[in-house]
């Protein structure tokens, strides 16, 4: 995530802003540019949403949505208390998460403009009411289509779940991200023969049955080794969840590190993280100050893991002086990291060439 600059007087904003704190002007997000726009420009529309879900996108004109909002296929029941605002919590969180896609350049298309097989949609549902015996609403995916239960919006609610499930990790923004990990290995893996191929040396074979791995993982739970191979215990269930679980902490990284970037902290490490340093917790080394560019070219993930291990041993340090949680309580191992390295890969790739390559094209 980037900071932005106000377009009448250039004070800071920030991705949530739908007015300038400094000059008190009304401002919305462009995505197709990456920048703010003054409200009420030549040429600038406000999204439908923005007085139903406090959204802060423009639309393009002869769209009464943003791009963001038009993916929505079903939104909860705005007449039950509270789910206006679980809503706009979780829009808040689908935006961070669409922000990240079109950065990369991934293909970002609603299914009604990409048909069914090839577009992306959202459902945001709430559990029945009537209490214990309803069908519950579950968070996934399936052929484009991400469903996700809204009470994950309530923070004690999430809370619960994911001690529930023995996680130590639990927000929208997760969820988003891990759910349209799924959505892109079926747009960039699964029908090109030297991705997928890759990919199985790496995560393993997806074609063992999905529904009976879920259910032995859920029974038995993950290996106590599982940090050697994953990057959690969840990832350890099938290849497909690990694929996700492994493309959305790429997303993490990324995103932080590009707000570190746009803060101008200094952090990096001088030299090369050699594989035995992954596993150790001391992560501490000689720093130098962010570049004052983004790189031109892809930089090699070595070298964004070697900054990230700093960044997320001083952020675990700094929140347990506060008595909070660690903001990362994960271990990148050497397996890990490869895994990481080929969503970072494949991520350039695609950006480089689209989403579509020539069979004789090297991965």
């Amino acid at each position: 995530m980037k900071l932005f600059a106000c377009p009448h007087c250039g004070h800071r904003l920030y991705f949530e802003n739908a007015q300038c704190l400094n000059c008190a002007s009304p401002v919305l997000y462009d995505p197709g540019h990456a920048r703010f726009v003054l409200l009420g420009a030549g040429g600038v529309f406000q999204c439908t949403n923005a007085d139903e879900c406090a959204c802060n996108w423009m639309a393009e004109p002869g769209h009464a949505f943003c791009r963001a909002c038009e993916l929505n296929q079903l939104i909860p029941d705005l007449s039950v208390d509270g789910n206006r605002r679980r809503w706009i919590r979780v829009e808040a969180a689908k935006k961070r998460a669409i922000y990240s896609l079109l950065a990369a350049g991934l293909p970002v298309v609603p299914k009604r403009n990409a048909g069914d097989e090839a577009g992306l949609a959202f459902d945001f549902l709430a559990d029945p009411i009537g209490g214990p015996g309803g069908a519950r609403i579950l968070t996934g995916h399936d052929n484009g289509l991400i469903t996700l239960n809204v009470a994950e919006a309530d923070s004690a609610e999430r809370e619960r779940r994911r001690v529930e499930m023995g996680e130590n990790y639990r927000t929208l923004l997760g969820h988003f991200r891990h759910e349209l990990g799924h959505y892109y290995w079926d747009r960039l893996i699964r029908d090109d023969p030297q991705r997928l191929a890759a990919f199985r040396a790496l995560f393993g074979d997806e074609r063992i049955d999905y529904e009976q791995a879920l259910k032995t993982y859920h029974a038995e739970g993950a290996a106590p080794d599982w940090q050697q191979d994953h990057i959690s215990a969840y990832a350890t269930s099938h290849p497909w969840e690990d694929w996700a679980e492994t493309w959305a902490h790429h997303l993490h990284i990324t995103d932080t590190l590009e707000m570190v970037h746009a803060l101008n902290f200094p952090l990096g490490r001088l030299e090369t993280v050699e594989a035995n340093e992954l596993s150790r917790s001391d992560t501490g080394g000689e720093l130098q100050p962010a570049p004052s560019e983004p790189a031109a070219v892809p930089e090699p993930f070595e070298k964004i893991l070697a900054r990230w291990l700093v960044l997320s041993e001083a952020s675990n340090s700094i929140n347990r002086c506060m008595g909070l949680p660690d903001l990362y309580p994960f271990v990148i191992s050497e397996v890990t990291a490869r895994k990481l390295a080929f969503v970072h890969e494949l991520l350039a790739d695609v950006k480089e060439t689209g989403t579509k390559r020539e069979p004789a094209e090297a991965f």
